[in-house]
């Protein structure tokens, strides 16, 4: 109810009528009005000295270090505009390149000899200026790709198809005249970088950068890579390696430019990509779908599959672009075929079919295409047809659909690198990819120191942990473990019972062990209620169905609802039932539940599973020492809220599904260890929370903050947190300015919503796992060690940011966390801010290890990937985009069903 205000249903008409103007004397001078006021942006805040805690030790690191000898100079950037003869724009990519490489070969003295940077598309650079504002150029290229080459529809005659493709070859229509225009459009200093290597970063310093990184990919261009942003990708057999369904991973390296403390340097790291395995089209789709032969292929799904797929068809040897597949196979699909004049000098034409045109005029031997479709490389109204046999994929072409399990654990098998391993792979990656020769950065004065950069770096101490009877233990290289220790603050399991979904596996022995487990780490465990298993008649249900039923079957049996449900899976990943199977609990019914697929059960597995299950019922497995005795530095003294932030989005090729923003805090200050998640769906996509702070009516937010501020009020005594910290997972540095301003305004109007005289302080860091900064320990074939920390040469000229392994790299090489601190409001010294960053490694509940990346938003990611379970099997009808006719707005985004009461302040997603 509005407490002021109209009522809501009153019309403008019965409002009463505007008073009459005031009228003005004639000697009056008016005030000039104030303009309003508007917030002062806030801006990443500057590093505020180094720490100094920690072993010190001398690392390298993958970043060269580059020499500018030319700071005077200025990048004079050009809009390019391409069109062919009659006007029209040049769409399709990759063309851009050869035309202008074109205008460069015909027009060299109109361009003064000039080199350029060209991006590929709209924009180009040169090193200095071009002599008009204004120059068109006219070249003329072979057809560059062949799609718009009307294939079979109208062959010349029937030699030998040597004779007649290069009959085709020769077609002079082949060839195509195209309009280059460029127009200037700014200039950017080259000052621009040496100032920013000083710390000030201006507009410009973007841009440069940005030319520099555009040179590079125009290099790796030119030697025939794939580009992906910064990554190139060399067609070479022993980059990929095959994961499965027709896919590769394609190693390739990505570079780019960086301004650092110690000045400009070039990171280069490896990097992959998944790429369709190239080769006959029939035997991609066969793996693609996983069959024996191609009679058994699904042509619907192959069709979404291939379309837009660059293919080479023989004998001709000429490229096209898949536009579809033919409705009849190739024996039966028609096309009409011009044929030579006859006397009376009219074009005569017949109807044949592919197969015939193919097998009897081109003399061309097919094996197994007669029955298959063809595939289509014409215009809708127009196609051109070629049988499936002729047909095979060139080499790089980008997979951008999500991988399998299957695939993606065979992708991380196989593009691990050992330590000394990448480094020799980076070092003869700079050497093949020759930057010296690059023209343009040698005008600009631009060399690349060949050694990888050394750093020091830092190796704190790991924090001591309290286990159950008083006991204490420092972990040793990142790990612990619970053999013979006890369970700090263990929780009791009563009200129980086991539901097992047809898991093969002696259930009687897995509780006995689960219990006698139990009793070895302090958790009491009473016998379960009851096993319930699966009515053999639902197996083959869908899994709503399944779940539904086995529901109804304990709801039958249990006198009342449990504490606590042990579910047993059938399947190891991924399986059906998980999504449906949380949602009823945890949404429908709050009852904490953990999912189990015992394959191999150990004393080490039951340990795990009862971790998750302690820390869901709201116990604690282990604790800081300093978390015990509370002597956290700024933390303990006063209420301190811990929040991680997170959205995560659907893969790449899923634009309907909603992301899911999921914020976790900490809760029972002075504990760090404890958290709660508030998880809500947003727009696809978008990276900003929009739901921190939701206003619903003059007394209502119905924001996620609200939820996590009350929550630590009533869990912390009744008191306000009076320093909020905030770890913001996944933004780019280009959204830092975003976070600062937006999310932290919504975060501080849910405090004002709150109580308007509260102001607490804040601190807000954002960490980034994907970067492409990597350590190594010289000489020594080892990761690392865990608590290694980096602040200096290699980090930010102005910037307050750091590097930190808290883990212990066991595979591969160990990815360091890059964290940006973007506002202290607290006042933290950096080796107290980097000690707590460390031991908020030590508090993750689910593992006897430090882990990568600070608890908090581990927790975040574990609630967004468990709630976005929920969504998957939810019904697809109302979510989908049959709403959207043109013009319409996006389809409102469906929402999370909120858990229940008694399980939403629990980790649930533990």
């Amino acid at each position: 109810m509005d407490s002021f205000g109209t009522n809501g249903n009153e019309t403008e008409d019965s409002l009463p009528p505007p008073p009459p103007p005031p009228v003005v004397p004639s000697d009056v001078v008016p005030v000039k009005a104030e303009p309003e006021k508007k917030k002062p942006l806030r801006l990443p805040m500057a590093r505020r000295g180094l720490a100094s805690k920690g072993m010190k030790m001398q690392l390298l690191t993958n970043h060269f270090k580059v020499n500018v000898g030319n700071t005077d100079g200025y990048f004079y950037q050009y809009s390019v505009s391409l069109t062919y003869e009659d006007g029209r724009p040049v769409e399709g990519k990759g063309v851009g390149r050869k035309v202008l490489d074109r205008v460069q070969e015909t027009y060299d003295s109109e361009l003064n000899g000039k080199d350029f940077a060209y991006d590929g598309e709209k924009t180009l650079f040169t090193l200095g200026s071009l002599d008009r504002n204004k120059l068109e150029f006219t070249v003329v290229l072979e057809d560059v790709t062949s799609s718009r080459n009307n294939g079979n529809c109208s062959p010349d005659g029937n030699g030998e198809p040597n004779e007649f493709d290069k009959k085709r070859m020769r077609r002079p229509n082949r060839a195509k005249t195209y309009n280059v225009e460029l127009s200037f459009a700014s200039k950017i200093p080259l000052q621009a970088i040496a100032s920013a290597l000083r710390g000030q970063e201006s507009e410009n310093f973007q841009e440069a950068i940005r030319v520099l990184d555009i040179i590079l990919r125009q290099h790796a261009a030119k030697q025939g890579c794939l580009l992906v942003r910064q990554s190139f990708f060399h067609n070479d057999a022993k980059n990929y390696a095959d994961v499965g369904g027709g896919v590769l991973g394609c190693r390739g390296f990505h570079s780019s430019f960086r301004t650092t403390q110690s000045g400009l340097s070039l990171n280069i790291d490896v990097s992959t990509t998944m790429v369709i395995s190239p080769g006959p089209v029939v035997d991609f789709l066969i793996s693609n779908q996983n069959v024996r032969d191609p009679y058994s292929l699904d042509w619907a799904k192959a069709k979404r599959t291939l379309k837009n797929l660059r293919i080479k068809t023989s004998p001709s040897n000429q490229e096209f672009k898949i536009t579809g597949l033919s409705e009849l196979p190739c024996k039966e699909q028609l096309f009409t075929l011009k044929k030579k004049a006859g006397a009376d000098g009219d074009d005569a034409t017949e109807e044949v079919t592919v197969l015939d045109y193919f097998v009897n005029h081109r003399k061309i031997d097919l094996r197994y295409s007669a029955e298959l479709p063809c595939i289509n490389v014409g215009k809708p109204k127009r196609p051109t047809y070629f049988p499936i046999e002729l047909c095979s994929l060139v080499s790089l072409q980008r997979y951008t659909k999500a991988l399998s399990t299957l695939q993606r654990s065979s992708l991380v098998e196989k593009s691990r690198q050992k330590p000394q391993e990448r480094m020799r792979v980076l070092s003869d990656a700079l050497k093949t990819s020759n930057y010296g020769a690059e023209p343009m950065l040698r005008n600009c004065g631009i060399t690349i120191n060949s050694g990888f950069t050394e750093v020091e770096g830092r190796v704190l101490q790991a924090p001591r942990l309290k286990f159950g009877n008083g006991e204490d233990f420092n972990p040793r290289n990142g790990r612990w473990n619970f053999n013979n220790k006890k369970i700090v603050k263990p929780t009791k399991i009563e009200r129980w019972a086991v539901v097992n979904f047809s898991a093969r596996c002696d259930v009687r022995g897995l509780v006995r062990d689960l219990i006698k487990c139990g009793s070895m780490k302090g958790i009491v465990i009473d016998q379960p209620f009851d096993v319930f298993e699966e009515n053999g008649q639902f197996r083959r249900a869908p899994p709503l169905v399944r779940v539904e039923k086995m529901f109804e079957f304990i709801q039958s049996k249990l006198p009342g609802a449990p504490q606590f449900l042990l579910c047993l899976l059938p399947e190891r990943k991924n399986s059906d039932l998980y999504g449906p199977w949380k949602k009823k609990n945890l949404a429908d019914f709050g009852i904490v539940t953990q999912c189990i697929a015992p394959t191999r059960v150990n004393d080490q597995y039951l340990t795990n599973v009862l971790l998750k299950i302690n820390a869901k019922l709201g116990g604690l497995n282990s604790m800081l020492g300093v978390e015990h005795s509370p002597s956290i530095p700024l933390v303990s003294r006063t209420p301190t809220i811990i929040i991680g932030m997170d959205v995560s989005h659907g893969s790449p090729g899923q634009t309907d599904i909603p992301s899911i923003a999921a914020v976790v805090s900490s809760r029972e200050w002075p504990l760090i260890s404890k958290y709660r998640a508030c998880v809500r769906t947003q727009s696809p996509k978008v990276e900003m929370i929009d739901n921190l702070f939701k206003k619903v009516s003059e007394k209502e937010d119905d924001g996620i903050m609200r939820e996590l501020l009350l929550d630590f009020y009533t869990s912390s005594g009744n008191r306000k947190p009076e320093n909020i910290i905030i770890f913001r997972d996944g933004v780019s540095e280009s959204q830092f300015n975003q976070v600062l301003n937006k999310e932290l305004d919504q975060i501080i109007e849910a405090c004002k919503f709150l109580d308007e005289k509260w102001n607490p302080k804040f601190l807000v860091i954002v960490a980034q796992k994907n970067h492409h900064t990597k350590f190594f320990q010289p000489g020594s074939p080892d990761n690392v060690p865990p608590g290694t920390v980096i602040d200096n040469k290699i980090c930010h000229p102005r910037n307050y940011d750091f590097y930190m392994c808290a883990h212990a790299g066991m595979i591969g090489t160990s990815r360091p966390t890059h964290y940006h601190v973007l506002l202290d409001e607290i006042g933290f010294s950096p080796d107290d801010l980097q000690e707590l960053v460390h031991s908020l490694s030590y508090v993750y509940q689910r593992s006897t290890t430090a882990i990568s990346v600070v608890a908090p938003i581990c927790y975040a990611h574990l609630a967004a990937t468990q709630m976005g379970q929920f969504m998957k099997f939810e019904d697809k009808s109302e979510t989908s985009s049959s709403h959207g006719g043109q013009g319409q707005a996006a389809p409102p985004v469906p929402q999370l069903p909120r858990l229940q009461e008694n399980v939403s302040s629990s980790m649930f997603f533990c």
